[in-house]
């Protein structure tokens, strides 16, 4: 196919968000019972009928649940009888988005309803997460998501990159911003609190809740005649760093930068960075990687230091992003996922509104 030939690329934007009120523990509901109203609506939020969306794709952990395709149960919640067209993703579900958005670029579908959950209530979330680890030499010691995390803070402060009294006011200044977000689970004041695993104390660290949360992409004219200010995804890409964590710099995050340089970060100035940094030792390591300074606004909704749903948190900072640019707080915004040990994974994307 010749240049002439070649389609040209579709504008897609998200268009809807919508997410659950963040808590400690949703016993009380399923899954699927936890899922239902956020679909509800993300879908009135643009009058779309769940026949309307071409395209479905979700992100979860089976190893969450503790069975196999749990999934297939969020399903109820969703609809799937008539027969629907649907992916799932055992990610985060920004990574879910990103199969949505390259669905939508094909032209195979014009609209997709995406969204991902976790349930970290039931079980111990940190023991959990050690299944990501390297089979043979690391997961064997057994060394869970918070001890990892301190050995990432503590090569920071030994390089003199930060210390305690700035990881404390990361913190503080999350669960500050958070205080205006009715959906955070951690706002306000919150205690600095005792070593969880030293240099890390609990203000340094996620809460442990269950959440949900859902966004709609339209590609084409169409995302103008659903939302009066769509965010227009300008460009999105996701990075890998090495699976062994001895062969890595925890003080740097290259795949953060990479991906970042793929989706046009770095082209122009953005205002607002919603960074899935769920220590604050790791917003050192994100802002230093993608370059922003105290012009940006960052996690001006918290962030998940004050909610943090395991496999929906990357998807809600997504939605934060879109959120502010929906109603004008933002012209331009990025919007940052991690998932694994250290910042392992990384996804950037960058949205924009239409000139005012």
């Amino acid at each position: 196919m010749t240049s002439e030939e070649a389609p040209a690329a579709r504008d897609i934007a998200v268009v809807a968000f919508a997410q659950t009120d963040h808590r400690r523990s949703t016993e009380e509901s399923s899954e699927a019972e936890m899922l239902m109203p956020v679909l509800h609506e993300v879908l009135d939020g643009t009058g779309l009928k769940a026949a309307d969306i071409g395209f479905t794709c979700s992100g979860s952990s089976d190893y969450l649940a503790g069975r196999a395709f749990s999934f297939t149960l969020a399903l109820d919640g969703v609809g799937a009888w008539p027969p629907i067209s649907e992916s799932h993703v055992e990610m985060d579900g920004a990574w879910a988005l990103y199969e949505a958005w390259t669905k939508l670029l094909t032209g195979d579908a014009d609209t997709a309803l995406v969204y991902s959950y976790g349930k970290c209530s039931p079980g111990s979330v940190r023991d959990v997460l050690t299944r990501q680890l390297d089979p043979y030499y690391v997961a064997p010691l057994w060394p869970d998501a918070v001890a990892l995390a301190a050995l990432q803070a503590q090569a920071l402060v030994d390089a003199g990159h930060t210390d305690e009294p700035a990881l404390a006011a990361v913190g503080a200044r999350s669960r500050a911003d958070a205080a205006a977000n009715p959906h955070a689970q951690l706002k306000g004041q919150v205690r600095q609190g005792e070593y969880v695993v030293r240099p890390l104390r609990t203000g340094d660290c996620p809460p442990v809740g269950d959440g949900a949360a859902a966004v709609i992409l339209v590609a084409g004219d169409r995302a103008r005649e659903l939302c009066a200010r769509p965010a227009w995804i300008r460009g999105i890409d996701h990075r890998i760093e090495a699976h062994g964590l001895g062969v890595r710099d925890l003080t740097e995050s290259p795949s953060t930068r990479l991906a970042a340089t793929k989706a046009g970060a770095f082209e122009r100035p953005v205002d607002t960075a919603e960074l899935h940094a769920p220590f604050s030792s790791q917003e050192v390591v994100l802002r230093k990687a993608l370059g922003l300074d105290d012009s940006v606004c960052v996690n001006p909704s918290g962030g998940a230091l004050a909610a943090n749903p395991v496999m929906a948190a990357g998807l809600i900072r997504i939605g934060e992003a879109a959120a502010r640019i929906h109603r004008g707080a933002s012209d331009r915004a990025l919007a940052h996922a991690t998932s694994g040990p250290c910042l392992q994974q990384n996804l950037v994307a960058v949205l924009e509104g239409d000139p005012r």
